[in-house]
């Protein structure tokens, strides 16, 4: 198998896995593994964060670049942010465009601490706030959409986006009152808003 068809798999598989979270029940977000039906152990969760953590540390030490790693466990998932007192270009440079970079590098992580505790993750990186400050644009983009489909009727067809974001938007536009649904594969993944 190449490179390419590998890499397209994991991402494949990863972007499957999303999509399962994003359209699973409230048990899944309540801390329960998709399909399962079991909990998610507080202890899990906190090893995950530990690998996710060490790996990270050891990115950073190779790549030199300057960051502070914190962990938090909430809703049955881990949260991984990376921060920097003073502004860092080269923690800017791990964001990317459009959090390419992030998107990436998130992943990876998870690669580990699937290697090392031979469970998947679903932990969440976060770089000098990238993800906060992206909620509050996606929450823009659907009261737009939102405000375009009362408008005129039509459905509206937004850019594609990962799965984390398309659940944020999913949300963003459940609690205006209207409908979303994914649609396309892989990168072309994204969300349509619609009267019903």
């Amino acid at each position: 198998m190449s490179a390419e068809s590998t890499e397209n798999a994991i991402s494949a598989e990863f972007d499957d896995d999303q999509d399962a979270v994003q359209d699973s029940s409230e048990d899944v977000a309540q801390g329960a593994e998709a399909g399962t039906g079991k909990s998610i152990s507080a202890s899990r969760l906190e090893e995950e964060g530990d690998v996710a953590a060490d790996y990270l540390e050891e990115l950073l030490d190779i790549a030199d670049i300057d960051g502070d790693i914190d962990i938090e466990v909430r809703n049955g998932r881990t949260y991984i942010s990376i921060v920097a007192e003073e502004e860092s270009a080269g923690l800017e440079s791990l964001v990317g465009r459009d959090g390419e970079v992030l998107e990436a590098l998130q992943e990876l992580t998870r690669l580990a601490v699937l290697s090392a505790t031979e469970n998947r993750s679903r932990l969440v990186l976060d770089i000098n706030g990238y993800r906060a400050e992206r909620a509050g644009d996606l929450q823009k983009i659907a009261e737009d959409a939102v405000a375009a489909v009362k408008d005129s009727g039509e459905a509206v067809a937004l850019a594609p986006m990962s799965a984390y974001e398309r659940k944020i938007v999913h949300d963003a536009v459940a609690d205006l009152g209207l409908v979303s649904e994914s649609e396309g594969e892989g990168a072309d993944r994204h969300i349509v808003v619609s009267a019903d």
